[in-house]
C-alpha cells in the first residue's frame, strides 16, 4: 500500500493517525438537516452564505479537519437528481472563496466529469466519486489529467431498494449480494481497473466501502465490522458512517440524534483500519478519533 499522500503541501502518512474529512453539505435537502443553505436553480450562493460556509469550514479546520469535502448534490435515498448546471453554481464559487482563504486540502464530492474538471480548476485538490468512476466515464480521464487523488466508493444503490420513513429518513431494503464483502472487493477492484487504465496510480487511489450506499441495514453493520477486509486490498481506507440511516434505525432515532451512533461507528471504523473517517461532526469526531488512535495505533500520547 502507498504510505504517504501529498495534498496542498500537507502529506498525509497512512498508518500513523486517522485523518478527520469534514463535510460541507452545499444542499437544500441533505439527509442530515445540515444542507448550507436553500438555493434556487437560477442563482449562485450570496456572499453571506458564502461567509457563513466559511466561517463553518474554518471552525471544522480549527478543531480538526483534515481535509474539506464539498459538495452540491444530496445522495440520500430517495433524493432528486441535480443538472450539472446548478451543481455547478451551488460549489465553483465556494471552492474557490475556499481555496483562496484555507490552506487545507478540499476535496469534491461529485461523479460528473465536468464539475469535477471546474472544480480542480477552482482549487479543490482531490475527488470524491461515489460511483467509483462507474457513473461518468470522463470523470477518470479528469482525475489522471490533473494528477490528484481519487476516493473510489462502492455504491450499489438502487430506487427499487429505497424505503424512506418520515421519522428515520431512507434506507435500502432486500439487496441482493452474492457474498457481501467478497462482492464489494471484487467491484471496488472493478473501480481501481477503470482508475489504471485512465492513468491514476496507485498512490493516487483511496477506497470507500459505501457504508449506506445500497446495502441494507444488517449489511452495512457488518461491512463495518469487516472494514479491514477491505482494506486488505492495498489502498488507504476512507469509511464515512456519520449520522447514516444504519444508525438510525439501529438506535431509533433521526439523523439530528445520532451522535453518539456515530461516535461508536467511528471508533470502530478506525480500529478496523480507516485511515479517514468523514464526519458532520467534526469536533466531537476529531477528540473520538484521537483516543481510538491513542488505544489502536499508540500515536497520541497523554499530557503528563
Amino acid at each position: 500500500m502507498p504510505s504517504t499522500l501529498t495534498l496542498k503541501q500537507r502529506t498525509f502518512i497512512w498508518g500513523k493517525r486517522t485523518y478527520i474529512m469534514g463535510i460541507l453539505n452545499l444542499t437544500p435537502d441533505s439527509f442530515s438537516g445540515d444542507g448550507l443553505y436553500a438555493d434556487s436553480a437560477d442563482e449562485k450562493p450570496t456572499q453571506e452564505q458564502l461567509t457563513t460556509i466559511l466561517r463553518k469550514a474554518q471552525q471544522f479546520v480549527a478543531v480538526g479537519a483534515d481535509i474539506l469535502d464539498v459538495g452540491g448534490e444530496s445522495t440520500r435515498p430517495g433524493a432528486e437528481a441535480v443538472s450539472l448546471d446548478e451543481e455547478l453554481r451551488r460549489v465553483i464559487p465556494v471552492i474557490r472563496r475556499l481555496a483562496s482563504e484555507l490552506d487545507v486540502p478540499i476535496s469534491i464530492d461529485t461523479y460528473k466529469a465536468a464539475v469535477a474538471e471546474e472544480a480542480l480548476k477552482a482549487g479543490a485538490s482531490m475527488v470524491n466519486d461515489v460511483w467509483g468512476f462507474k457513473a461518468d466515464a470522463e470523470l477518470a480521464g479528469v482525475v489522471a489529467r490533473h494528477g490528484v487523488p481519487v476516493i473510489l466508493m462502492h455504491n450499489r444503490s438502487s430506487w427499487a431498494n429505497a424505503e424512506v420513513r418520515e421519522r428515520l429518513g431512507g434506507r435500502y431494503v432486500g439487496v441482493p449480494y452474492d457474498n457481501l464483502i467478497e462482492d464489494i472487493r471484487r467491484e471496488l477492484l472493478e473501480s481501481v481497473a477503470i482508475a489504471h487504465a485512465a492513468g491514476v496510480p496507485d498512490e493516487h487511489i483511496l477506497l470507500d466501502p459505501g457504508i449506506g450506499f445500497g446495502k441494507t441495514v444488517e449489511q452495512n453493520l457488518e461491512l463495518l465490522d469487516r472494514l479491514a477486509e477491505i482494506r486488505d486490498l492495498g489502498y488507504p481506507v476512507l469509511c464515512g458512517p456519520s449520522r447514516k440511516s444504519f444508525i438510525g434505525y439501529t438506535l431509533n432515532l433521526p439523523p439530528d440524534q445520532r451522535l453518539e451512533g456515530t461516535a461508536a461507528a467511528v471508533a470502530l471504523c478506525i480500529a478496523r483500519g480507516a485511515d479517514i473517517v468523514r464526519v458532520h461532526d467534526v469536533e466531537f469526531m476529531a477528540r473520538v478519533a484521537r483516543m481510538a488512535d491513542a488505544i489502536t495505533r499508540r500515536s497520541v500520547t497523554s499530557i503528563q
